[in-house]
C-alpha cells in the first residue's frame, strides 16, 4: 500500500514520509521497553516533522497574467536589479521570500511555461532573512520562459538551519500555474524574479501563501 492511501499520511509530502515512519517507529519501541521521556520527545518530533512537510492542496487564481507567490512565508524585499548569474534575464525585480520553520515548505511554479535551465551552486548557510544568503548560501535556480515567451526565474536558497534542497523538475518540462516543483528542508528562502514592467501587487512583511498569493500581474503581450 502507498503511504499516500493513509489517513496519516494524506497531506504530508513524500518526502517526509520516511521520516515521520521512523520516528512513529521509534515512538513505539521507546513507549514498549519504558523510556518514557524518550518516546514522549521522538513522539513530539514527529508531530513537528509532519507538519513542516505538510502538503495542503492549493488553487492558483484563474486571472490571466498573474503571478503567484511560488513559497508560503514573509516578503523580505521588492527590489530592482540585475538577473541572477546564468539565467540569462538584464534587469528585472526580484521579490525576496522569507520561509520559517512553520511555514509550508513546497514550492510551486510561479507562472505556467516551460523549465529552460537549472543551475545548483553549493554554498554557505547564513541565515535566510540576510541579504547576503542570495548570493552566498546553497542554492538552486530555476529559469522558466512563460507561454508569451518572457524569461522568469526562481532561486530556491538554503538557510541557517535548511541543508537540502530538493527540485522534481528538469529542463524541457512543463509547468501549470502554482503546480509543486520543490522543497526546502527546515527554514529557508526563495528569490522570484520578474521582468520590469511587472506590476507587483505586494509588499515587504507581507505574508503569503504558495501558489495563490498574487504577487503581481505580466502586461498582456499582443
Amino acid at each position: 500500500m502507498n503511504l499516500k492511501d493513509l489517513p496519516l499520511f494524506d497531506k504530508i509530502h513524500p518526502e517526509g514520509h520516511r521520516w515521520v515512519l521512523g520516528l512513529g517507529v521509534a515512538t513505539i519501541i521507546f513507549f514498549l521497553i519504558g523510556w518514557g521521556w524518550l518516546w514522549k520527545l521522538s513522539l513530539l518530533l514527529g508531530v513537528c516533522v509532519g507538519s513542516f512537510f505538510r502538503n495542503p492542496d492549493r488553487y492558483p487564481p484563474f486571472r490571466e497574467g498573474t503571478i503567484v507567490s511560488p513559497a508560503d512565508g514573509r516578503i523580505l524585499s521588492v527590489t530592482q536589479v540585475d538577473g541572477p548569474e546564468l539565467s540569462g534575464i538584464a534587469e528585472c525585480t526580484k521579490i525576496s521570500i522569507f520561509m520559517s520553520v512553520f511555514n509550508v515548505h513546497v514550492n510551486r511554479a510561479p507562472v505556467a511555461g516551460r523549465v529552460l535551465e537549472i543551475h545548483y551552486k553549493p554554498g554557505k548557510f547564513f541565515s535566510a532573512n540576510l541579504d547576503k544568503a542570495s548570493e552566498e548560501n546553497e542554492r538552486n535556480l530555476v529559469v522558466m520562459e512563460d507561454e508569451s515567451g518572457r524569461r522568469i526565474a526562481f532561486v530556491q536558497i538554503a538557510g541557517l538551519i535548511a541543508r537540502r534542497i530538493v527540485c522534481f523538475v528538469g529542463p524541457e518540462d512543463t509547468l501549470e500555474k502554482g503546480e509543486r516543483f520543490g522543497l526546502i528542508r527546515f527554514g529557508s528562502r526563495v528569490d522570484l524574479y520578474l521582468p520590469t514592467s511587472t506590476e507587483i501587487d505586494v509588499s515587504v512583511g507581507q505574508h503569503v501563501k504558495g501558489g495563490e498569493t498574487i504577487i503581481g500581474y505580466l502586461p498582456n503581450v499582443d
